[in-house]
């Protein structure tokens, strides 16, 4: 149920949201989801016309026209919390009624693509490769912050997923699909697809350890372990499955591209990470046109 109090649903004074500093009419329902600011100039710069631009914080939108299709790219930032914000307040600006602070009668679907950078655990992932994520494991169980029902999750490994969270005193780790339609749309820009699992955070979370030892020694060996009938778990992210489990609850379509710079079991990164990252843009571009 929607809590109409201002404190809930925060308006900045223009009347726009508060953190995107966005208003309903400045997006598209086709929406790219990068981490990165700079990326969101690296992608709107193919656009054909320029919209409106906004930036607050780490939050940059750009909506414009790519090949006769309205199109906008945000940034989000890093991590669990930041796609929590993005994905609140977008859904927001397309289903409550700003002047009333009422659900909308209608629910409106946005189409939601992240083009991202991840790092594989299969040693037959190439750097430089793409890979589509059909599913999504919250490994640290952030989404448990909402009430989520069975319809929602993708229940075929939860025999391992309960034995991880109690070998690594976690929460319940969540696995989301992605949209079946999307996957179907964008899966031929890709060289692999699997399950992707997003972490909150890039260092010790992940198993690695610089200075400070990381408890998560046997993650990566951990995370193999988790398999389902056609998919293994490839990929290490921080947005993913936020961004699936999510769009699920509020009911829209979401997707995520992954252009692997890293190999965690060979220990190789990407010589040219942004010829690939260019490289996947180009692609999601055009696939996204014809949607």
């Amino acid at each position: 149920m929607l809590n109409q109090k201002e404190s809930e649903l925060i308006f900045n004074e223009d009347g726009s949201v508060y953190h995107l500093k966005l208003k309903p009419n400045n997006i598209s329902d086709s929406i790219i989801l990068v981490g990165d600011p700079q990326r969101v100039d690296l992608i709107s710069k193919h656009f054909h016309s320029i919209e409106f631009s906004v930036s607050n914080r780490e939050f940059k939108t750009v909506t414009g026209v790519y090949k006769n299709r309205r199109i906008s790219v945000i940034s989000t930032g890093i991590g669990s919390g930041n796609i929590d914000i993005v994905l609140n307040e977008l859904d927001s600006l397309v289903n409550i009624d700003f002047e009333t602070r009422n659900l909308k009668p209608k629910l409106t679907k946005l189409n939601l693509i992240r083009i991202g950078t991840s790092g594989a655990i299969q040693k037959d992932i190439p750097v430089d490769s793409l890979l589509i994520s059909s599913k999504a494991i919250d490994i640290d169980g952030f989404l448990n912050n909402y009430k989520i029902s069975n319809d929602h999750t993708y229940n075929n490994a939860d025999n391992y997923l309960n034995d991880y969270k109690f070998n690594n005193h976690k929460l319940l780790p969540l696995c989301f699909n992605c949209s079946e339609s999307l996957f179907k749309h964008f899966e031929i820009i890709s060289d692999f697809s699997g399950v992707t699992v997003t972490c909150n955070g890039f260092y010790g979370s992940q198993g690695r350890s610089i200075r400070i030892e990381s408890s998560n020694q046997n993650f990566i060996s951990e995370l193999k372990k988790i398999s389902f009938s056609n998919d293994r778990v490839t990929n290490l992210e921080m947005e993913t499955a936020i961004i699936y489990g999510m769009s699920k609850i509020l009911g829209h379509n979401a997707i995520s591209l992954n252009a692997i710079l890293a190999n965690r079991e060979n220990g190789t990164y990407s010589l040219n990470p942004n010829k690939t990252i260019n490289r996947l843009i180009l692609l999601t571009l055009d696939k996204l046109s014809d949607l």
